[in-house]
Parts: C-alpha cells; sequence; structure tokens
C-alpha cells in the first residue's frame, strides 16, 4: 500500500511527531509510566478517555484473559475534564510530550463539553471516541451507524476551535470504510482504527460470563490480522487522509506491517500492560525497519 521508504518522523494533522509511534488510549498513566521512561521519547502520548465529569467505571471483575490477548470492560473510569486540565496534562507538557487527548461521552453534548474545554488547552490533538454507547438512541455505540458518527463529527469539531479531531473507529460494523467516509466528510481531519472487538468469556464453573458487565472489549495480538485489513481498507478507500493504525501491536515488525497497510503511525495499547517498556522498544524496532529501507 506505501512505498517502503518512509522517514523515521511524521506529521500527523499539522503536528509533529519524532517519530511514528503513540499510546492507545487507556493504557498510558503520566505517574506510572513516566518512572519507566521519559514520554517525550514518544512520537505523541495519547491520554487516557476524559469525560466532562468523573466517570466510575464497570463492576468488578472488569478483566479477563483470553488465548492471544484480553477483554476489558473497565467502563472509562477517569476523574474528568477538570482533572486532567489540572494534572496529567501540564505533566506530560512540562516534560516535552505531544499530547492527544481522547474524549468520551454518553450523548453529543457530554463530547462537545469536553471538546470545548480542551479547545484553549496546550493539547495538540483531539481523539473522538466513538465506541461508547449514545444514551439518546438506546445505548447503541455512536460509531456503528454512518449517519450518527457524522453528527457527532460535525459536532465536535466546531467545539473543538482549531485543534485537528481524529475519530477513533469501532471494528464492531458491517463495513469500516463508510463509518470513516462518513466522519470524513463530516469534518474528522484524521482516523485511527481500531478499537477494541466485543467479545466474552464464560466461567466453566459457574456457567456465568466472567466479566461483570458480560461482555468487554477483546485486544491483543489476536485482533492483529483484523487491524492490518481495516486499515488497509480505509486507506484504499480514503487515500490522503492521516491514520494511526493499532490492533495488537506488539512488535516492531506488527508496527511496519500496519505502515505497510497504510497507516501513518502505530499506537501500542495492551503490550504495554504486560511491559511498560513496550512503547518505547516497539518505536526502536519500528525505527530499525525503516532504516533498512532508507
Amino acid at each position: 500500500m506505501v512505498s517502503k521508504r518512509l522517514p523515521i518522523d511524521v506529521d500527523i494533522c499539522g503536528v509533529h511527531w519524532k517519530n511514528r509511534v503513540t499510546t492507545a488510549s487507556g493504557t498510558f498513566a503520566v505517574q506510572k509510566r513516566s518512572r519507566f521512561y521519559d514520554p517525550s521519547q514518544l512520537g505523541c502520548i495519547t491520554t487516557k478517555g476524559v469525560s466532562p465529569e468523573p466517570w466510575p467505571g464497570n463492576a468488578q471483575p472488569r478483566v479477563a484473559e483470553t488465548y492471544g490477548g484480553m477483554l476489558n470492560a473497565i467502563g472509562l473510569e477517569n476523574p474528568g475534564v477538570d482533572s486532567y486540565l489540572e494534572g496529567d496534562l501540564p505533566q506530560l507538557k512540562r516534560r516535552g510530550a505531544v499530547v492527544m487527548a481522547n474524549i468520551v461521552g454518553h450523548a453529543a453534548e457530554e463530547y462537545c463539553a469536553v471538546a470545548e474545554k480542551l479547545a484553549g488547552s496546550a493539547v495538540d490533538l483531539l481523539e473522538l471516541n466513538i465506541s461508547c454507547p449514545n444514551v439518546k438512541e438506546g445505548g447503541i455505540a455512536f460509531g456503528t451507524d454512518a449517519k450518527t458518527a457524522a453528527a457527532l463529527t460535525a459536532r465536535v469539531k466546531r467545539a473543538a476551535g482549531e485543534k485537528p479531531v481524529i475519530v477513533k473507529l469501532s471494528p464492531n460494523v458491517t463495513d469500516i470504510t463508510e463509518i470513516a467516509d462518513a466522519v470524513v466528510d463530516a469534518g474528522a481531519d484524521g482516523l485511527s482504527l481500531i478499537n477494541t472487538l466485543i467479545g466474552m468469556r464464560i466461567d466453566l464453573k459457574t456457567g456465568e460470563p466472567i466479566l461483570a458487565n458480560k461482555t468487554g472489549g477483546l485486544s491483543g495480538p489476536a485482533i492483529h490480522p483484523v487491524a492490518v485489513r481495516m486499515v488497509y481498507e480505509v486507506r484504499r478507500k480514503l487515500p490522503r487522509v492521516p491514520i494511526i493504525g493499532m490492533g495488537g501491536v506488539m512488535t516492531g515488525a506488527d508496527a511496519y506491517e500496519l505502515l505497510l497497510a497504510g497507516a501513518d503511525a502505530i499506537a501500542v495499547g495492551t503490550a504495554a500492560l504486560a511491559d511498560p517498556l513496550a512503547p518505547v522498544r516497539v518505536a526502536a524496532e519500528l525505527e530499525a525497519y525503516l532504516s533498512k529501507n532508507e
């Protein structure tokens, strides 16, 4: 899909990244991860989903292991946008990191409230998580319907002012290119894909789902081939839109595969939960791949 001659650095929606690696939303905690590496080592730090008010998250248990990955139903637990603006964001900017804030909500008004507050902040990019349940439409995720996803994107883009808006696409759809096309037409500056696949595990002793939420998001190596396929399809549909590829990236080889499929940058998520140094390791391994092909 792309030339093998790619520079190590990249511009995403007008923002310069020193390398092509970011963290996946929900897998980076400033205080914990900064003990292992300097956040400015990565091209960008994507922070955990932030909502207008604190969210407590789902009941326990909310994590389950599975072959080739894990299921999680954390429920986007976070302390809210005001806490984010006072804590995580300034800490990351003091360390010289490029920051992308993932924003969440259960209604368009909630997303817009967060975007408006972040519009005047030091954050560099916004990542719009459209996998949240739309409470006004019976709990169906914003990202599973093209018209709904486009309408939300347009509203958030207006609320975000000059901040670039990257829409994070759900793989739990029949045709991801339809959603991608719709949100780009609505004003999205870029795309990130894929979010987690919906899955379930059953406790063999009780016969009941292991997760209190019953279902959760499947991430890890098991979903990597799905991510590669979807990035490839979206790139063919939209040849000039910036794409951040993610899904089961464990090594530099996985990252390079997503670049070859059409991504401009990649995100490391589940790997960092097992190995806190995974993002910087993957960045170094990817740099080696890119250097071989210069």
